[in-house]
């Protein structure tokens, strides 16, 4: 998506009926909130250099492959038996 400038947002503001001004004003008050606020976790991650997203993957990657065999027994437990529709 090209880079949009703020009196291309303004234009459109400007388009809208009196009515709908307060739900874009209560939208772009929480945006800048957000924006101010501490970047997500996500968005931190995908900053990261490729080579170290991809280790950090592959640990995690590591810990579910532990954590799935301790749960193994517990987890064929309540996912065995027949599915039974009940309508």
């Amino acid at each position: 998506m090209d880079t949009i400038t703020h009196s291309q947002v303004q234009k459109l503001v400007n388009q809208l009926p009196v009515k709908k001004l307060p739900l874009v004003y209560n939208l772009l008050v929480d945006l800048a909130d957000k924006e101010s606020s501490e970047i997500s976790h996500q968005l931190n991650f995908m900053l990261l250099p490729l080579n170290e997203r991809r280790r950090i993957m592959a640990q995690q990657a590591e810990q579910m492959v532990s954590f799935y065999k301790e749960t193994a027994h517990e987890r064929e437990t309540w996912q065995a038996g027949d599915f039974i529709d009940e309508y």
